[in-house]
């Protein structure tokens, strides 16, 4: 390897932005900490962990069971 590299012509990727887009999300400790032992178990970063689960969740349609109308007991 180089010592030193010449960026001086270097360009930014265009299609980086498009890659991922950073959201404020707000979620459970119990979700996080769920994603952050798993994370520990993987050694794959946890949001990593909760993108790669949307995205199987997104690209095989699965949905939840809601029930907004039942009397529901918690």
């Amino acid at each position: 390897m180089r010592k030193q590299y010449d960026f001086s012509k270097a360009r930014k990727n265009p299609y980086a932005k498009r890659v991922k887009r950073q959201v404020t999300i707000r979620l459970d400790e119990s979700t996080i900490g769920y994603f952050k032992r798993l994370s520990e178990e993987t050694g794959i970063p946890y949001q990593t962990l909760i993108n790669l689960y949307l995205r199987d969740c997104a690209s095989s349609g699965r949905r939840l069971e809601l029930d907004w109308g039942g009397s529901a007991s918690n």
